[in-house]
């Protein structure tokens, strides 16, 4: 009984997932403490560090010159690795703080009294102690950056530190969340450039927009719980007008994000593919139904998608500047 609970699945994770299939036992528990067993967070938030440093490359055609495209693609290699490192290890030490902080509730709510904590697989001591080791795999990789980004990284820190007990405190949390998973946005374009504008301020703020917005959708599958908790989110704020609010928080997102690229001289090519990527979000919000929990989370899990076509529509910016410059 003692071994099953030390190694025990968690109950809203993927199926199929490779810490459960593959992992040692040993491990699985502090694995699914950081959500290894659910890479959709780390996707979440590595794109906006990924856009950021697409964004920034866009704005400086001097780096996209036939003479500097080769040793610009090696420095975009290194520092998509290190975003990808940083990401999956923060986004690690934020559920683990999270979880610490939100033990005792985890427990009382069916989807998550699984979880490590609250299932006695791993002791509050021994998540903290993992928690630090991830903050210093954290520090490591942002240290390898500039002045500017080091600093504008460690000014995250106080959002992230507050953003667990906001669901106490307000209607809305998602809006606390978004604010601290949208550091990317400012990030890759603070290593590139060392310094901030205009251009990636607005990509935060459209971040911002977005995760609201997901966030909202993967909140819906706790509402009744959260209600008899007493706890508070947007989708107990917004109720049966969500999709009308959905609306309302994709548009802001799409614009700003057209806006930023706008700025940093943008073309057709990407204005077509932040098109397509609107598409998507139109999917997401046309026929969501937030009494069911499985549809909430195919549709948030989609961000993903949304992400990438984001993505895609920056490089193929990129490209076609890469194509038309020297």
């Amino acid at each position: 009984m003692g071994k099953e609970k030390s190694i025990g699945k968690v109950s809203d994770a993927d199926r199929g997932n490779w810490v459960d299939h593959y992992a040692p036992a040993a491990l699985r528990p502090y694995l699914r403490l950081a959500r290894a067993d659910r890479p959709i967070g780390s996707w979440l938030l590595f794109l906006p560090c990924l856009w950021s440093l697409l964004l920034a490359l866009v704005s400086d055609r001097a780096l996209l010159d036939v003479d500097a495209w080769q040793p610009t693609l090696l420095i975009m290699l290194w520092l998509v690795s290190l975003f990808g490192v940083g990401s999956v290890t923060m986004r690690g030490a934020g559920c683990t703080y999270n979880d610490i902080v939100d033990a005792d509730i985890d427990a009382r709510v069916a989807r998550t009294r699984s979880r490590p904590i609250p299932s006695g697989q791993v002791s509050k001591g021994q998540a903290i102690l993992f928690l630090v080791l991830q903050c210093l795999a954290g520090l490591f990789v942002l240290l390898q950056f500039n002045s500017f980004a080091i600093l504008l990284g460690i000014s995250s820190i106080l959002v992230v530190l507050v953003y667990p007990f906001m669901k106490r405190v307000t209607n809305w949390p998602q809006a606390v969340l978004g604010a601290a998973f949208a550091w990317g946005a400012l990030m890759g374009w603070a290593v590139i450039k060392g310094e901030l504008s205009l251009a990636p301020v607005l990509l935060y703020l459209g971040t911002v927009m977005w995760i609201i917005g997901y966030d909202t959708i993967y909140a819906h599958q706790d509402v009744e719980d959260d209600a008899l908790l007493g706890l508070k989110s947007t989708a107990l704020n917004f109720g049966q007008q969500t999709q009308g609010w959905l609306v309302i928080f994709y548009s802001v997102a799409l614009l700003l994000f057209v806006l930023a690229g706008y700025l940093v001289g943008a073309g057709l090519v990407f204005f077509i593919g932040m098109a397509v990527a609107g598409v998507h979000l139109l999917w997401q919000i046309w026929g969501l139904d937030i009494d069911d929990a499985d549809d909430c989370l195919k549709r948030f899990k989609s961000n993903r998608d949304f992400g990438l076509l984001v993505a895609l529509a920056l490089v193929a910016e990129v490209l076609f500047v890469c194509a038309n410059v020297g």
